[in-house]
């Protein structure tokens, strides 16, 4: 690799004889793959991780995770929170998120420290909150975010409204059009319970996802988050518009929201990435276990041992996160010209020998803990198992202080 990009990619023999390497990383017993690839999470939440457990979808947002955000939130709150999620991420083998949460630049700051890839989503909501006083106040401080920090070259926007049941007509369409003008992706939590579903039919009479569409947002910029609860003609219009769906079955399990069709949805060509969500719902920020869930349950669910295979769920994980985002051209996939966003996996631990597929290991036996070395643009962020660049007892030191302070007022 050469200016952070990947030059070529050859047998090892025909490389030593092509190209004088300034610094070299022997990985004999090794997968090299494109970095993963995190297509929904709320990063900063890693705060709220093992809050409140064990409970519904509504239950758990209105009673317990609303209250403690209202309480903590700042930009100091998600600073520290996305470069806690950003160690777990890197050591996970993940190079890339795309974040929805409140003071994105402070999400944006913590990346850049982290020298991790994000994608920070301009979020909207109609109900005040400490970050912001109504929905268009959410949109123009997004907005002067990403003024600030376009140019940065590892990180990229998404308009993010939180979801159908909290965001208005007038201001979805808003988004539709800022989107179009601005040429970003659409970030949204879209049918993941059926209590959603039932709600817009009482207020709205139609499904979240037809009221989506009569407002322009069907299309190649939409990233649908969950989709749990799809009908076969739903799958057919998200095909057909060029939309993406975030398939996140760890926290979909959680909080008991169902289990998505993804089989059906790659069969009829939707695009499909994998997400953690985040670690208040889920509580791991693990790529590689939510790929292996993913394509375990793709099975259950299909009645099929063949869907989503082994070959497909990786593809998920890395170029279909990317799909989704814009990024195709940049990431995702090990092409020369694309940045040399990298994961390497170790495979000498018994527990991943003997090996007759690298791939299949890579789906169904590796996890987080054989991840050795991470690069991002060529620079190397985790080595030998050890991140580089992290203060990490400053780090522990205000974790332990928010963890503290969160579990003290959680109490009264």
């Amino acid at each position: 690799m050469a200016g952070g990009r990947i030059v070529a990619v050859l047998p090892t023999a025909e490389a030593e004889r092509s190209y004088d390497a300034a610094k070299r990383v022997n990985l004999p017993d090794h997968a090299l793959i494109p970095g993963l690839v995190n297509l929904h999470t709320h990063a900063a939440m890693t705060l709220l991780r093992g809050l409140a457990d064990d409970l519904p979808l509504m239950e758990w947002l209105k009673d317990h995770v609303w209250p403690a955000e209202a309480k903590h939130v700042s930009t100091e709150f998600v600073y520290d929170g996305t470069l806690l999620a950003c160690a777990e991420m890197l050591r996970g083998g993940i190079t890339c998120f795309n974040d929805m949460y409140f003071f994105p630049e402070a999400a944006g700051r913590a990346a850049l420290a982290a020298g991790m890839r994000a994608a920070l989503g301009i979020i909207a909501l109609e109900f005040p909150t400490s970050y912001a006083a109504d929905a268009n106040d959410y949109i123009a401080k997004g907005l002067a975010a990403r003024d600030e920090l376009k140019e940065e070259p590892l990180l990229s926007f998404c308009m993010a409204p939180h979801a159908p049941y909290t965001v208005s007509d007038k201001t979805l369409a808003k988004v539709v059009t800022i989107a179009e003008e601005l040429d970003l992706p659409i970030h949204v939590h879209v049918h993941e319970s059926r209590h959603e579903i039932e709600d817009s039919l009482a207020q709205h009479k139609v499904r979240p996802l037809e009221r989506l569409g009569a407002l322009g947002m069907l299309g190649p910029r939409l990233i649908a988050v969950h989709a749990v609860h799809v009908t076969d003609n739903e799958i057919d219009t998200l095909a057909r518009h060029g939309a993406s769906v975030a398939h996140c079955p760890s926290s979909n399990l959680k909080l008991a929201s169902g289990l998505a069709p993804v089989a059906a949805m790659l069969a009829r060509g939707v695009n499909v990435g994998i997400g953690t969500d985040g670690a208040a719902s889920n509580n791991r920020l693990d790529l590689l276990e939510e790929t292996r869930i993913a394509a375990l349950l793709a099975k259950a669910v299909a009645d099929d041992a063949q869907a989503l295979p082994a070959h497909q769920a990786l593809a998920a994980a890395t170029l279909g996160g990317a799909r989704a985002l814009g990024l195709e051209a940049l990431v995702g996939s090990l092409v020369p010209g694309k940045f040399a966003d990298l994961c390497a996996i170790g495979f000498g631990e018994p527990e991943l020998t003997p090996c007759y597929d690298p791939v299949s290991h890579l789906v169904y036996s590796a996890g987080r803990a054989q991840v050795s070395h991470v690069w991002v643009a060529g620079e190397i962020r985790l080595e030998q198992g050890k991140l580089v660049g992290f203060d990490n007892r400053s780090l522990n030191n205000r974790i332990l202080l928010w963890q503290n302070k969160l579990a003290t007022e959680t109490k009264t």
